[in-house]
């Protein structure tokens, strides 16, 4: 199998899409192809065999070919008298963290030119990405939440009771996140977290709380699951630790947390993935406060796409790239349009 993967584009997670997908070497055994979507959204064919992360922060990867969508794939564009070229593969990985790859762009652009990929689709990039619209997506499909608030850039922000944790809406590896522990701490947590968005979700901040890591899939209607991880984190997991994880590929270490919490974490992921998310390898973090399960996060696109939690990534990837979902056909027939023109005569 010959896998593209497709990284880069324009993000505040652009560099962390970059060690992500270089990692991906050591977890796939299949072919790889490497397109990298610059800041512009240029993108350009990398050689497999020369990757390296400083590529990309010297420029020296414009270097190499420009690659375009066309129907069904991409293509290179030939010399003066050459004809294009289409690039040989079985199905795009979508390995863009953050905006473009995980906010729906690239999932409606690949969609748009029927382009096989492993990622969650447009819906499921909208919801996900947004940690105001998970919550609700989360509580109508009877999945816990902490309680939040959601502040707009320019609104009156009031926290009655402190500490709480204040989230950029669209941001993920804890970028723009603080802890803030009293009101002066406040209007510069703010300051951060509109650097890099417009919107915020304040929730309470449960010091020791438990985070859980579960990733999965479904193939042919079968739940697909990881192990479950209890990441080593002291106050939370900061940037810069979350930055280490999107190189991992050694295994983590599975926590046993009994029976029934085991199966409410699983039961959670379920209904959380649903059909929504199908045709993607996700990862959900979940907190545990008194012995209740919680979901933090949905994580559409997670570093090394969390292949550290499988017994057999290698295995399970092909399983999902060979029974991606496939678009329901509408027919044109202009039956309507053609109507019109009998009943006028024409």
């Amino acid at each position: 199998m010959k896998v593209a993967i497709v990284f880069g584009g324009v993000s505040f997670e652009h560099e962390i899409s970059i060690v992500s997908s270089i990692a991906m070497k050591d977890v796939l055994k299949e072919e790889l192809i490497y397109l990298f979507l610059d800041a512009s959204r240029d993108m350009y064919h990398i050689p497999t065999d020369i990757i390296k992360s400083k590529l990309f922060s010297s420029g020296d990867y414009k270097k190499f070919e420009k690659v375009y969508f066309q129907k069904g794939g991409f293509y290179k564009k030939g010399g003066l008298f050459a004809k294009e070229k289409s690039i040989d593969f079985d199905v795009v990985l979508n390995l863009s963290h953050g905006g473009d790859g995980e906010d729906g762009i690239l999932s409606s652009v690949l969609d748009f030119y029927s382009i096989p990929f492993i990622a969650p689709r447009t819906e499921a990039c909208v919801i996900s990405s947004n940690k105001f619209l998970t919550k609700g997506y989360a509580s109508s499909v009877e999945v816990n939440t902490l309680d939040y608030k959601y502040f707009t850039k320019g609104d009156e922000v009031v926290v009655e009771t402190f500490p709480v944790i204040l989230k950029p809406v669209k941001l993920g590896s804890s970028i723009g996140v603080s802890i803030v522990k009293s009101q002066e701490e406040l209007e510069y947590a703010l300051d951060v977290a509109y650097e890099f968005d417009d919107a915020i979700i304040i929730e309470p901040f449960i010091s020791g709380v438990k985070e859980y890591n579960l990733a999965g899939t479904k193939v042919n209607g079968e739940f697909k699951f990881s192990i479950i991880e209890e990441p080593q984190k002291t106050e939370f997991l900061d940037f810069d630790k979350k930055y280490l994880d999107f190189s991992r590929t050694s295994k983590a270490k599975e926590v046993d947390l009994g029976e029934k919490l085991n199966n409410e974490i699983k039961e959670s992921f379920k209904r959380l993935y649903n059909n929504l998310f199908e045709g993607s390898i996700i990862r959900c973090d979940f907190f545990v406060v008194n012995d209740k399960v919680y979901l933090n996060e949905i994580n559409s696109i997670p570093g090394s796409m969390a292949n550290y939690l499988f017994e057999d990534f290698s295995t399970l990837f092909k399983e999902v790239a060979n029974n991606l979902p496939r678009k329901k056909h509408i027919p044109i027939n202009y039956e309507y349009v053609n109507k019109i023109q009998a009943s006028k005569g024409k």
